[in-house]
């Protein structure tokens, strides 16, 4: 009897101490997922950077969403003429959407280099909305607070919930 004490004792010590490394490894992952975020760039032409900027934004904002994952729409600086091409294209996929309708627990991200260009976007995209069309369909906006106002204006008869992050 005395044997199978000492065996749980050193047992039950052995589970503790293995566990408390388990913690210290999780608090230095943790930290290192901390320093390992992606800085805002510099360049607004640089399309990698902007994705892994703004997707560590849409990653932090998604609760609520019950969709497998949100659709995000990066609308670029439109500097050159195939960057003003894709934000065309990006407007008209984001009017057919916004015709079609959006299921409940969807998410609409919009991001970019240039809030206003991205601000444009949503405002011309949401003009024919149906009041009411969006409700429980949450829409994030990433931009600047300067902009924030009137994309919530063109969304609020929509019944989204609307979310911003300032960048």
């Amino acid at each position: 009897m005395r044997k199978f004490a000492l065996i749980a004792a050193v047992a039950l010590a052995a589970s503790l101490s293995l566990s408390a490394c388990n913690k210290s490894q999780d608090d230095q992952d943790n930290a290192q997922a901390q320093v390992q975020q992606a800085p805002k760039p510099t360049d607004p032409n640089d399309s990698k950077g902007w994705n892994a900027y703004l997707g560590q934004i849409v990653q932090k904002n998604m609760q609520g969403m019950k969709a497998n994952q949100p659709y995000a729409y990066m609308v670029t600086a439109g500097l050159t003429d195939d960057a003003k091409a894709q934000n065309d294209r990006q407007l008209q996929t984001v009017q057919d959407t916004v015709a079609r309708g959006v299921l409940p627990g969807n998410m609409l991200v919009f991001g970019g280099p240039d809030s206003g260009k991205t601000a444009d976007l949503v405002v011309a995209a949401f003009k024919d909305a149906k009041p009411g069309s969006f409700k429980d369909v949450i829409v994030l906006f990433i931009g600047d607070q300067a902009d924030e106002q009137r994309v919530t204006d063109a969304l609020k008869p929509t019944g989204a919930t609307i979310r911003f992050v300032a960048m």
